[in-house]
């Protein structure tokens, strides 16, 4: 049997995570684990968070996974989600600055409080609320329409490096002129929205049943 890990490291709606993926691939074995040797052995391993980035970075450097989820994401297929997601980039502006785990090149950033749309009217930050969402053809989403809404809530977004511009797929919105990081992908990892992760309506679960379910090519760093 197939087998998904999800990582407890103290942070994140774990369960919510674990029931998800068992509704959509009831065939799959989902574990929430914290053990490094049974999160080398899953098949594909999923990566989430809530809360801020420099709690995020401390309980993974105390819990010792941090190399754990830079050696997963060598190998296997990678579900970074929220905060997860963030923790996977350079580094990010919140709390001043804080490191992140630099598996895949670029920034996290915070949006300015000085945004306006086309109309020249003030964008509120965090921008919250439903938004249509164009993406590239992939795999992670089957059986979800292009268009289809997701909810957002974002006070951050990803400042790509040049080489992460080169590989890179971007989901965006149009609320804003700076595309929104809605989900990105680079080869074997993936991870959807800056933090908190976009959630589709109800009535579509095709993203989490491909997470679980679809592998794609290999993930590997710059040198």
């Amino acid at each position: 049997m197939s087998s998904v890990a999800v990582i407890d490291y103290g942070m994140g709606n774990l369960h919510s995570i674990a029931k998800a993926l068992q509704h959509a691939a009831p065939q799959v074995d989902v574990q929430i684990v914290s053990d490094p040797e049974l999160i080398l052995k899953a098949d594909r391993v999923v990566f989430p968070g809530v809360g801020a980035m420099r709690d995020c970075m401390q309980a993974l450097n105390e819990t010792h996974l941090a190399e754990v989820i830079k050696e997963v994401a060598k190998s296997k297929p990678l579900l970074g989600i929220c905060l997860g997601m963030q923790a996977l980039l350079t580094d990010s502006e919140e709390n001043g600055s804080t490191q992140g785990l630099n598996i895949l090149p670029g920034h996290v950033m915070r949006f300015s409080d000085s945004l306006v749309d086309a109309q020249g009217n003030n964008l509120k930050i965090p921008h919250m609320g439903w938004n249509q969402v164009q993406f590239l053809s992939h795999p992670l989403w089957n059986n979800i329409p292009q268009a289809s809404r997701f909810y957002f809530f974002d006070i951050y977004y990803i400042e790509y490096d040049d080489y992460f511009r080169a590989v890179l797929e971007l989901i965006t919105t149009k609320v804003i002129e700076k595309p929104i990081g809605g989900s990105i992908k680079l080869k074997k990892t993936y991870l959807p929205s800056p933090r908190p992760c976009p959630r589709p309506s109800p009535k579509h679960t095709g993203t989490t049943a491909s997470a679980a379910r679809r592998p794609t090519s290999r993930c590997r760093r710059p040198r």
